[in-house]
């Protein structure tokens, strides 16, 4: 018997805004992007396209025959928070579209797109988007690409060459071969770069045939397009749908689901059984998560994005797995499975740090992953929205720029806001995940300078003064005198010591210009009224004199702070190590 083909599954991948969206738009007229938060993809999403709706747009290049159904597209989100949704991706697909824009080039998650995809060793594509900006080029909406070409300007199709040879250089650069699709024998061993635009069409013909005839020719081969075995898949999304109640948007890549079938979902480190009671399929070239109109369904084979209505769905987490189960050794080698990779990936916390609430397992992942990376420290993290209880862990942290509760695409109950002003713990929510990692990282990182600030300000720093003896205008209570700051910063209530280590009296105050100021900079001349001190006794009134630094303060300096210092500055605090050295009154002896 001739197995049953499924509809392969196609990873869109690539760096943020690069158009990955705005490709899928095109393809299904819809405006996905539109709707997105700030135009950004922040959740997988799946659209099937029928295999008569590809043909349509190919209608002018269409050359292969094909036994497909379709293709299914899972669009994935663009910023490199997103590691671990992509990854699940690139496992996930048969094939990708790794999407550049042809003018910017390669970004870091067009590389870490790379990676991913040397990783599962999924076969892909180069959608070199974005001609339409190329200077010079003449747009000519849902035109294959060659077409398009022939009707350029030498110096718009020179400019577009030029930047596909920027390209191919930079594939091999991580050991792929690459040329512009045309000009390929052997698509197994060649990546295909096709130049399109996403907002006008041009190109897109050539894509989705060169993907459909991959798809036939090498997977076909390989068995990866026939369904096997029992139906698996991933959870997407959950949501409450009136008069439905909880339901789950999935990725079905494998198998046959059937109404009535018993399945199980991972759900933490247990698992979650469930029979499933509807099957809906949204619209053909409509994107799963926004689309309103469904069709009921008896089963659905592989590959499908559809919504599953089931009981018990209130605890299913987005980015679980689940698979159809005929038996209870079934049930148990899934527990198994499920248990193993709960404990490779749990999440680790600290005992100090911030806490995170995100409406997904996948969203939280990817944030855990990107505040590590900026050496966030994190307290407590977990899927639901922001309640009173996060709020009192997150005052309990030891040090304020921890003491924060950070919220992605959630809610935060009643009395969150008045519990946080309460107890000084600040709150972050946003539904962009680099904005709020972004924000966070910032406002800890001006935090803690303002914090050194207020250290720095406090220390009292080395400085070297020569007294003017031809402005002496008062010789005591206190002593006034003009001085020039030979190095570092003179300020107020600072001690002065002599050469010779013995006291030279107290500054109380400095004017510059007949203004009170107070900081005294390098090269500055200033008068300073000094108490404790006779001009005639204890001082001559032509002295160099040295701001005596507590050894609290000397240490920090030493330790912390000495490049900072200027050259001078830097020799006038050796000068005084070294007047204390000699008196041995000093931690520097």
């Amino acid at each position: 018997m001739t197995k049953q083909l499924r509809t392969p599954i196609v990873a869109v991948l690539g760096h943020v805004d690069h158009g990955k969206t705005t490709l899928l738009d095109r393809i299904r007229r819809t405006r996905v992007t539109a709707k997105e938060a700030g135009g950004i993809t922040q959740h997988i999403g799946a659209t099937e396209i029928p295999i008569d709706l590809v043909k349509e747009i190919c209608r002018d290049i269409w050359k292969v025959k094909v036994d497909v159904p379709g293709l299914l597209f899972i669009d994935t989100p663009g910023h490199k928070a997103f590691t671990n949704l992509r990854r699940r991706g690139g496992a996930l697909a048969d094939l990708a579209i790794l999407i550049v824009d042809i003018n910017e080039g390669f970004k870091p998650q067009t590389e870490e797109a790379l990676s991913i995809l040397k990783t599962f060793k999924t076969p892909f594509v180069v959608a070199a988007n974005k001609i339409d900006k190329l200077p010079g080029w003449q747009s000519f909406p849902d035109t294959p690409f060659l077409k398009s070409y022939t009707q350029q300007e030498e110096k718009a199709q020179q400019t577009l060459e030029n930047r596909i040879y920027e390209l191919i250089g930079e594939l091999y650069k991580y050991g792929f071969a690459a040329d512009r699709f045309d000009r390929i024998k052997d698509f197994t061993r060649t990546v295909a770069i096709i130049p399109i635009s996403a907002l006008t069409g041009e190109g897109i013909p050539e894509l989705l045939m060169i993907l459909v005839g991959l798809a036939q020719r090498y997977l076909e081969e390989n068995l990866r397009l026939h369904v096997e075995g029992r139906a698996k898949g991933t959870i997407l999304e959950v949501k409450e749908e009136k008069g439905l109640g909880v339901t789950c948007d999935v990725i079905l890549y494998d198998g046959t689901l059937r109404v009535g079938d018993r399945i199980v979902i991972s759900s933490g480190k247990d698992v979650i059984v469930t029979h499933v009671r509807g099957i809906l399929k949204p619209r053909p070239a409509q994107e799963i998560r926004l689309e309103s109109r469904f069709r009921s369904v008896d089963s659905v084979t592989a590959a499908a994005g559809v919504k599953l209505v089931a009981p018990d769905l209130e605890n299913v987490m987005a980015g679980s797995e689940f698979e159809a189960i005929y038996s209870d050794e079934d049930l148990e080698e899934f527990k198994k499975r499920v248990k193993e990779e709960y404990e490779e990936v749990a999440i680790k916390t600290d005992e100090e740090g911030v806490v995170l609430k995100t409406d997904t397992l996948g969203s939280l992942e990817a944030l855990i992953n990107e505040l590590r990376e900026e050496g966030v420290p994190i307290k407590k993290a977990e899927v639901g929205d922001i309640d009173k209880r996060d709020i009192v862990d997150a005052s309990a942290n030891s040090d304020d720029v921890n003491r924060l509760v950070l919220g992605f695409n959630v809610k935060t109950l009643p009395g969150v806001e008045e519990e946080a002003a309460k107890y000084g713990v600040r709150l972050f929510i946003d539904q962009i995940i680099y904005n709020l990692v972004e924000n966070v990282v910032n406002w800890r990182e001006e935090t803690i300078r303002a914090r050194e600030r207020k250290k720095v300000e406090a220390l009292i720093k080395p400085a070297k003064i020569q007294l003017l003896k031809d402005f002496i205008f008062r010789r005591s209570k206190p002593a006034v005198v003009g001085v020039r700051v030979l190095a570092g910063e003179l300020k107020r209530d600072v001690r002065l010591i002599k050469p010779d280590g013995s006291p030279a009296g107290t500054v109380r105050s400095i004017q510059k210009g007949g203004e009170n100021i107070q900081v005294a900079k390098e090269g500055d001349e200033v008068a300073i009224a000094i108490d404790g001190v006779t001009i005639g006794r204890q001082l001559e009134g032509d002295e160099i004199l040295y701001v005596d630094i507590p050894e609290k303060h000397a240490r920090i300096l030493t330790r912390d702070m000495i490049d900072v210092l200027s050259e001078e500055a830097k020799e006038a605090f050796e000068e005084f190590l070294a007047i204390k050295r000699k008196d041995n009154s000093f931690w520097g002896r």
